[in-house]
């Protein structure tokens, strides 16, 4: 069992944006030198319901699928649960599980590294220093690519299986040359560069999380993120900022914790997480924790029993269960009952137009 701090647990839907895309089945793994696989550029499945006088008949089939983790109250992660383990809600709706399995495929993660002069030079070389200990983290099949911003984003290494890749693009990092922090911006680009890749996906962005100058603002950047399939987590170093200057002012420490509350918004909506490491020693466990939940992930599809093209926000709920519906008991190896918890994307935006 991986140890995850407590109430650390991670998913992830992945829907289409103009239409819901049908995925039957885990698409295929990158094979290397290629880059993750891309959807086909219409998004939508359509599926051949009848036949007669030689025309076929076929319907867009919505669905839904969720990437979801759960973990006891001390922070293990709970393995071994089955489909009937699961009920899920739209809406306060039950629905029909179509599709379940163990999420095991790579992980496909885009590492966003804040690289401005706003903070200090400091800031930049400990965004640039602490990323690496992800990389003991990740195995050879799993894909990551780098980007840096400041007022623009610029992407360092596309993606790839070679972590020495993404390594060295971060030691050829100096001195950041911008004061701006549009982390705003740098969320929305990154997450529509990812809106053709097929699987599970990530951002990690590691950050102040004050945004300065962005195009931006942040009910825009939460209205699209809510329309993405991509999960954000979060490593906000606003805390160890405060603890090595405590005399910044209270302005500059005003801005830090709205940049938390918008760190916190982003990972929980997007059905991931956010850390604020105080202390360096924190971080190699921070992200241990980040890959231990994205490996021990349960994929779980269904058909929305709501058709309605109307636009507006379907709110999800997942609940574990026995296979009698009672509520699922888990209990530790001395057979005492624990606490868990189950958290998934809070919802996703329904498609608009006529059916």
């Amino acid at each position: 069992m991986n140890k995850i701090a407590a109430g650390v647990l991670t998913a992830s839907l992945f829907l289409g944006l103009s239409a819901l895309r049908v995925e039957a089945q885990a698409p295929p793994s990158p094979q290397p030198g290629q880059s993750p696989q891309q959807a086909p550029p219409s998004g939508t499945t359509q599926q051949p319901q009848s036949q007669a006088g030689g025309v076929s008949i076929s319907v867009e089939v919505p669905v839904v699928t969720i990437e979801v983790a759960a973990t006891t109250s001390g922070g293990d992660v709970i393995t071994g649960l089955k489909r009937e383990n699961f009920r899920i809600y739209e809406d306060g709706v039950p629905q029909q599980i179509s599709n379940f399995g163990p999420s095991d495929s790579p992980i496909t993660m885009v590492l966003v590294l804040e690289f401005s002069s706003r903070a200090n030079w400091w800031f930049a070389a400990l965004s640039k220093y602490w990323s690496q200990y992800l990389f003991r983290n990740l195995k050879q099949q799993d894909w990551i690519a780098l980007e840096t911003f400041d007022m623009k984003t610029r992407i360092e290494q596309d993606f790839t299986q070679n972590k020495e890749e993404v390594i060295a693009a971060i030691n050829h990092l100096y001195f950041p040359g911008f004061n701006e922090s549009n982390v705003f911006d740098a969320l929305l680009e990154t997450t529509d560069r990812l809106k053709d890749v097929k699987g599970k996906k990530s951002i990690v962005i590691l950050a102040s999380g004050v945004d300065t100058f962005s195009k931006h603002n942040l009910d825009q950047t939460m209205k699209q993120l809510r329309q993405s399939d991509v999960t954000i987590f979060c490593i906000g170093l606003s805390q160890f900022a405060v603890t090595r200057s405590p005399g910044m002012g209270a302005m500059r420490e005003l801005d830090y914790l709205q940049a938390e509350n918008q760190f916190k918004t982003f990972a929980r909506e997007t059905g991931g997480y956010a850390w604020f490491p105080r202390f360096e020693g924190e971080m190699p466990g921070i992200f241990n924790d980040l890959t231990a939940f994205l490996r021990n992930q349960y994929s779980i599809s269904y058909s929305p029993s709501n058709r309605n093209r109307d636009g507006k926000f379907r709110k999800i709920k997942i609940e574990l269960v026995a296979p009698d519906g009672s509520p699922l008991v888990i209990t530790d190896q001395k057979g005492k009952k624990q606490k868990y918890v189950v958290y998934s994307r809070e919802g996703y935006n329904a498609p608009k137009g006529a059916d």
